[in-house]
């Protein structure tokens, strides 16, 4: 059985829009062997045109359907949970385009599920009207937990912080979709044909995407070009599969990261 590649893409192949030294070249030895390997992302502002032209921009030419984001994995799942529902949403266009995509009517009137997603735009109107539909019954979900994400000037309130507000006024918390949960990586398997015995993840935090793979039952690889460091490992009770700097120390590798052959 062939090998298949899992990513994450902040910190693996980019980092504040800026290309990750011998990310390329990584990437096209996928591409130039046929090897199939999904980016994700737990990211729900963008659609995947949408972040295939911001990967476009630093030099990465990845097509639009080997990109996965949190909100594609929560519109599957609520898909499969309530076909055709309605959903208040607080998120952008990566988030509302999914939810059209699988037939739901988005609505603040009696809707089936508040669903959260990051935004730049978090407004106080909106987030009062999530806790009041939560309080009246509207099941709570949440594209991913992340607390902060990255930013030129520092860490910004993602998803997870939002979350939490609206979990402290109303008493519920909700179900979370991204990772780590490794649903979002068994939803990615499914879309690629791959399997956990033969799929390797690459990720750059302990956190979220070594235990998500570990918990999906796949190997992992954790670089050091993103959050976690060497010394961070340590600190948790769970172990990547290889360690390495970058994504360029898999470049003339990727048939045997582990080198078993």
């Amino acid at each position: 059985m062939s090998l298949t590649y899992l990513m994450d893409m902040d910190g693996v192949l980019i980092s504040e829009e800026k290309l990750i030294p011998g990310a390329d070249a990584f990437v096209t030895e996928l591409q130039d062997n046929d090897v199939p390997f999904t980016v994700l992302t737990n990211n729900s502002i963008r659609t995947p045109r949408d972040l295939r032209a911001r990967l476009l921009s630093t030099g990465l030419d990845i097509a639009e359907e080997n990109i996965w984001t949190s909100a594609l994995a929560t519109a599957q799942f609520l898909s499969t949970q309530r076909p055709n529902g309605t959903a208040y949403v607080v998120g952008e266009s990566g988030l509302t385009t999914a939810l059209h995509d699988i037939g739901y009517v988005l609505t603040d009137v009696n809707p089936d599920y508040v669903v959260l997603g990051e935004t730049r735009t978090y407004s106080f109107e909106a987030i009062t009207t999530a806790i009041r539909l939560v309080e009246r019954g509207a099941r709570f979900i949440a594209t991913n937990p992340d607390a902060t994400g990255p930013s030129s000037l520092g860490p910004l309130p993602a998803t997870g912080a939002v979350a939490a507000l609206i979990s402290r006024a109303t008493g519920r918390d909700p179900y979370y979709v991204g990772k780590p949960n490794p649903l979002m990586m068994r939803s990615a398997l499914r879309r690629m044909g791959g399997h956990s015995e033969s799929t390797l993840m690459i990720g750059d935090r302990m956190d979220t995407d070594i235990v998500s793979g570990l918990e999906a039952g796949l190997r992992t690889v954790l670089v050091l070009s993103g959050i976690s460091t060497a010394e961070s490992v340590e600190a948790y009770p769970y172990r990547p599969t290889r360690v390495i700097r970058s994504v360029a120390d898999l470049v003339g590798h990727t048939s045997d990261p582990f080198g078993t052959d």
